[in-house]
């Protein structure tokens, strides 16, 4: 997406394949249904041109083929977000402690991003954490998609807080119901559910994908860490390991160097679709946290940092 540019302007839509690849995008119409009919008139385009093998018509209450996604997620106002994550909001400045960390000050509260660069920094100092190093600036996307940065976020499935950790993950990292909301515990436990997926993921994607350059390894695996949040380990370790599910996977690993790694790790979970409970939100969570951790780098604060390399 940030090669393509294809959501510099958020009132658009991106078309993609089965493969995981952009095929293209529209501008959206002056309401839904004239989106709809724009749609399904590239959609056909795209087939009789012989850039998408096939086409499907979309309509409200089924899912047209090539793909497509909106640039402006309806439950994210990502400009918002953003101000929030960075504290330019300066109601949205934070300090506290929790457990052995100390952040900030009631005289001088930081920004979010300070706070998550924090505890990862603190964290990875203690050898708590082995994590990919393009993880945090994906994190900061998370957050974004997950709550739009709202301390008390709460959805119906009873996740809560910043990066809407359900009552396991909660009761897992030993955070007591006083503390549920507390940015810098979510923070701190989002950070160690990664880092446990991550060793349980390690072995089978190093076994698959180990031969892959560095930088594309590291970020591919940041991917299905971000995909692990929020479908599960168990499910992108099936990617990688079953003997059907891991089909995409053993083609990619192939055939590597005509893939970025985003279009790999799209692709694994598109080949997947209907298996597995693998659906389109399961694509466009991954998707959605492409979008935000994009917008962050694009802002002046971390456009240049080694948030963003």
């Amino acid at each position: 997406m940030k090669e393509s540019g294809y959501c510099s302007d958020p009132d658009r839509h991106i078309l993609f394949d089965m493969r995981g690849q952009f095929l293209g995008y529209i501008d959206d119409g002056s309401d839904r249904e004239a989106t709809q009919v724009r749609l399904n008139d590239t959609r056909a385009s795209l087939a009789a041109s012989g850039r998408a093998d096939d086409w499907t018509p979309g309509g409200p209450d089924k899912t047209g083929y090539p793909f497509a996604l909106s640039c402006r997620q309806p439950h994210v106002n990502l400009e918002e977000a953003v101000a929030r994550y960075l504290g330019t909001l300066p109601s949205e400045l934070i300090w506290g402690a929790w457990d052995d960390l100390s952040f900030a000050s009631q005289e001088t509260p930081r920004p979010l991003h300070e706070a998550l660069m924090y505890v990862y920094g603190l964290r990875e100092e203690q050898q708590r954490l082995n994590l990919p190093a393009t993880l945090p600036k994906y994190l900061g996307g998370q957050v974004l998609i997950e709550s739009s940065g709202q301390q008390r976020a709460h959805s119906a499935a009873n996740a809560k807080g910043i990066l809407q950790l359900s009552p396991s993950a909660l009761n897992d990292c030993r955070i007591k119901p006083a503390n549920h909301w507390h940015r810098l515990a979510q923070i701190d436990c989002a950070l160690k559910l990664m880092d446990q997926n991550a060793r349980n993921l390690r072995p089978p994607f190093e076994a698959r994908f180990g031969h892959l350059p560095d930088d594309k390894r590291g970020q591919l695996f940041t991917l299905l860490l971000v995909q692990a949040y929020h479908g599960g380990a168990s499910r992108v370790q099936s990617l990688l390991e079953d003997e059907t599910l891991s089909k995409p996977a053993a083609y990619f690993a192939q055939e590597h160097e005509r893939f970025s790694a985003g279009d790999i790790a799209f692709g694994m979970v598109f080949h997947n679709l209907g298996r597995d409970r693998f659906g389109l939100a399961s694509l466009y969570y991954v998707a959605d946290v492409q979008l935000a951790t994009e917008a962050l780098c694009k802002t002046e604060r971390l456009a240049d940092t080694r948030f963003c390399p």
